[in-house]
């Protein structure tokens, strides 16, 4: 018997071939889920383009931070269950034949969470788009800062905006793609300022998700709060695109912005 996945919106139950040749999206109610950042460069740079950078560097547990592990034990879960060194995977890339600066944050490293490494990547990956004079694109998904880093972690969020700005001072387009979940630290740096924000229909996109938000304020809150649509109408993101469509909406944009 072939193994179904249970959709964690709508409920039904969905074949795991036809779950995955969909793009691990519900084929019912459009439920973006999660999807590694491996995979989405697969679907997303032209087939054998991506070459990666800094793939070696990794983060270091400088404050000794213990909560209910040690840091160095979490990055040595999250690097066994993912295959990865860091929340980020950055290198450039084609896009329907354009050269590309690309990172793709990975939701299954610890949250996504940004830390020191993630924003040195994100700057150097900001320094080859500014040398190469190629488009800077970044698909975020993150539960915010490190908290295991401290102060360091926080940091980030200013060396990020400022490696950022320096891109579209050169009038080279940066575009950022938000996917389910993205929040705290990078929703209020690098995601927020990018000349065309894309997102995927149903992310959440806010700084304190709605849980969070609802308990400090003693209020209930919209249910779409934070989600892709609401973002939309409010102006918080310029356009919401499939994950089928986004490959083809990067290379138009390219395309537009290069003219």
């Amino acid at each position: 018997m072939e193994e179904k996945i249970k959709c964690r919106k709508c409920g039904r139950e969905i074949e795991r071939e036809a779950f995955l040749l969909n793009l691990r999206v519900c084929p019912y109610c459009n439920d973006h889920t999660i999807l590694g950042s491996m995979d989405r460069i697969l679907i997303t740079a032209d087939e054998g383009s991506f070459r990666e950078f800094s793939r070696d560097m990794k983060s270091v547990d400088f404050l000794k931070f213990f909560d209910l592990k040690s840091y160095k034990e979490r990055l040595m879960e999250a690097k066994l269950k993912t295959g990865l060194n860091e929340a980020i995977v950055t290198g450039e890339a084609k896009i329907g034949g354009h050269p590309v600066a690309l990172g793709v944050m990975d939701f299954g490293f610890m949250g996504g969470s940004m830390g020191s490494v993630v924003g040195e990547k994100i700057r150097r990956l900001c320094d080859f788009s500014i040398k190469k004079v190629v488009p800077l694109i970044i698909f975020a998904s993150s539960g915010g800062a490190r908290m295991q880093e401290g102060i360091m972690s926080l940091m980030q969020m200013a060396k990020t905006v400022s490696a950022v700005n320096r891109v579209r001072e050169k009038k080279i387009p940066y575009f950022c793609i938000i996917t389910y979940p993205t929040s705290g630290g990078v929703s209020a740096s690098f995601a927020t300022i990018a000349d065309i924000i894309i997102s995927e229909p149903g992310a959440l996109f806010c700084f304190a998700g709605p849980r969070v938000v609802s308990q400090t304020i003693k209020k209930e809150i919209p249910p779409d709060f934070g989600l892709a649509e609401r973002n939309l109408k409010n102006g918080q993101v310029d356009m919401i695109a499939g994950r089928k469509e986004i490959r083809d909406t990067l290379a138009r944009l390219i395309r537009l912005f290069s003219s």
